[in-house]
Parts: structure tokens; C-alpha cells; sequence
């Protein structure tokens, strides 16, 4: 059984007791709360040092691994499967978050930030992709990460939500989402490096590079910036599928928990990457 109220209070007040047989014992009964008690800390406040932030995360690490290896789902047909099912990679993306999480930070799950994000879109009488980048981006609800592209929880878009922050990816990925509940068009452009969005005004395509602050572009003027090659021009007039970016942010992800010394996760979510080709 998971700990009762009153153990959790006590095992939180041996998280810097460096005693092997305690700190086993710890990890073992913190392993029964499914990786995550920000729900328990949010009702019961406590002051946690930034160590033991850290050794608290580090513990509630592996019930997580445990979810995602559990709840990941391989569409028959792998990533392109993916094509037009939005519903099936937002659940992807929603158990990816869950696995992210520190299990600490209160916070909503990625469908609910979403949707109210959709709500808050619809509410300040955005009515046009063009609207939304300005809502999402131009306003500052949304930024670059610039301090750290590569920091995992970029992939997290539920903690890119609530942070305001994130990669190109993510950035792209949260338009994206927002805009299919408002029925509004935004393409996927997956090019090499830097993600980037497209949208249409009177039938003429617009780059959106969302982690410039929704800075807009006329396609055919990027397409004739002489330091573009022919495949990097191909790319950028394509649109990709919900699979594609899929395997692209997985990629990513493998690279920055590799780069955080996060091994163990790093070759989880490798070897479930494996599993959609």
C-alpha cells in the first residue's frame, strides 16, 4: 500500500539521512506513490531544500519510468500511423509530460493547460492563426528558452505551459495543439535545427518561427535566401505529419537527458523511439 499521510510527512524528513539501510527503506515505500505527490506536498506545504528537491525527484524517478514503459502505446503501423490521428500523439505526448514531471511541482496535465489556453485564445477574440501566434507568442505568454535549449523539460510541453518557456519544438508543438481546438490551420515545417510553423493569409503561406516571439516570414522570400541548399528549400515548402515531429522530439529528448547525465531515461525513452519505426 502506498504510504498513509502521516509515513509520507516522515519519509520527507529522511531524505538527507544518508544511512544505506534508510535510505533503501525510503526509496522503497516512496516508490509506491506512482512517481508523483505534488497533489500530497500542494495540501500539506513543507520547506524542501534544493537538495532535498533533488533526492526527492531522484526517487519518484523510477515509478515514473515505470507509467511510461507501461501506458506507451504503438499505434499499428508505427509513427506513420500518426498521419491525422492528433488525438493518438497527444496522448504520446501527455504520458511523455507525466514522465517528465518531477513529481513535485503542482501543476495541470497537458490536455487541461491546453484547453484552457483555447479558452483564453477564444475568449480574447482570437479568431485566425495569425491572432493566436500574437496571443501565444508576440504577447510574451510564450518565449525561447535561451538559457537552455537543450534542458529536457522542453519536451514536457505541460511544463513549458506553465514556465513560459521552451525550444522551437515545443513552441511549435503548443500552437499546433491550440490551434486543432480552435479549428484553426498551422503546418508543421520540420526543418533541420530549428522548427518552424506555417500558417496562410489570403492563400499565401507565412513561416511562423515561434521561438522568435511568432516573428513571421513570407515563405517564397525565405525560399530565396541564397544560403539555403535544394533540400533545405524542399523542406521548408512540405508539411510533416504528427509521426515525424514525433520522432524528431523524441530524438531530441534522447540527446538531452544523454546530455544530463540521466542515463536510465535516456535509454528508456530510446528504446520506446525504437518501438514506432
Amino acid at each position: 500500500m502506498p504510504p498513509a499521510p502521516e509515513e509520507l510527512d516522515a519519509l520527507l524528513r529522511l531524505l538527507d539521512d544518508e544511512t544505506p539501510e534508510v535510505r533503501l527503506r525510503v526509496a522503497q515505500r516512496l516508490a509506491l506513490c506512482g512517481g508523483d505527490i505534488s497533489e500530497w506536498l500542494a495540501t500539506h506545504p513543507r520547506a524542501l531544500s534544493r537538495h532535498d528537491q533533488t533526492v526527492l525527484a531522484a526517487l519518484l524517478s523510477p515509478p515514473r519510468r515505470e507509467t511510461l514503459e507501461r501506458e506507451w502505446l504503438v499505434p499499428t503501423g508505427g509513427a506513420a500511423a500518426l498521419r491525422e490521428d492528433w488525438e493518438a500523439f497527444e496522448a504520446i505526448l501527455r504520458v511523455l509530460s507525466d514522465f517528465l514531471h518531477d513529481g513535485i511541482t503542482l501543476r495541470q496535465n497537458l490536455s487541461d493547460a491546453l484547453d484552457l489556453l483555447a479558452e483564453e485564445a477564444d475568449e480574447g477574440d482570437v479568431t485566425s492563426a495569425r491572432d493566436l501566434r500574437s496571443f501565444l507568442f508576440a504577447d510574451g505568454r510564450l518565449a525561447g528558452n535561451r538559457t537552455d535549449r537543450h534542458d529536457p523539460r522542453n519536451s514536457d510541453l505541460a511544463w513549458s505551459i506553465a514556465e513560459g518557456r521552451s525550444n522551437s519544438l515545443g513552441l511549435g508543438l503548443i500552437f499546433m495543439l491550440v490551434a486543432r481546438r480552435m479549428d484553426l490551420i498551422v503546418e508543421a515545417v520540420n526543418f533541420p535545427g530549428h522548427f518552424l510553423c506555417r500558417i496562410f493569409e489570403d492563400g499565401y503561406p507565412i513561416i511562423v518561427d515561434c521561438f522568435d516571439d511568432g516573428r513571421l516570414h513570407l515563405q517564397s522570400t525565405l525560399l530565396e535566401n541564397p544560403d539555403l541548399d535544394r533540400a533545405e528549400r524542399t523542406i521548408l515548402r512540405q508539411a510533416v505529419d504528427p509521426g515525424t515531429v514525433l520522432l524528431r522530439l523524441l530524438g531530441n529528448l534522447v540527446a538531452a537527458l544523454g546530455a544530463a547525465e540521466r542515463t536510465e531515461d535516456a535509454l528508456l525513452v530510446r528504446r520506446l523511439r525504437a518501438t514506432l519505426k
